[in-house]
Formats: structure tokens, sequence, C-alpha cells
């Protein structure tokens, strides 16, 4: 993924409230359009980058519970 596609997203999310981002993940997730993973990945490294220890610990937790089962 190059840093356009990641300045693009940001910038077109730059100032959407909470509520905005949940409806653009939940459109995403329901559509199940591969072109728009990337947009999912940029927000996932954006809370990757400011979650906390404890966060980041609970978040793989939880994908290692949902994939190995």
């Amino acid at each position: 993924m190059s840093f356009q596609i990641r300045d693009a997203i940001a910038q077109n999310v730059a100032g959407d409230s909470s509520t905005a981002f949940e409806e653009t993940i939940n459109d995403a997730i329901a559509r199940g359009e591969e072109h728009l993973l990337p947009g999912l990945g940029v927000f996932l490294e954006a809370w990757w980058k400011d979650a906390s220890e404890n966060e980041r610990s609970a978040f793989s937790t939880k994908l290692e519970r949902i994939f190995v089962s």
C-alpha cells in the first residue's frame, strides 16, 4: 500500500465524527468489496499506532480467538 493511498484516505475522513467513522466501517464491511480493504487497513494502522499496549494485546488476543477457532 503506498503512502498516496494512506494520505488520500486520511484526507477523505479528516474531521469526521465517531458516528461517521462507524458508518464508514459498517458500510465497508457490509459491502464486502475487496477494494475497500485498504481503507480499513489505514484505519487499523492509525488505531494501532495510537493504542496502548493493553489495547493492542486485547485486540491481538481477540483476533487469535477468532482465527484460531
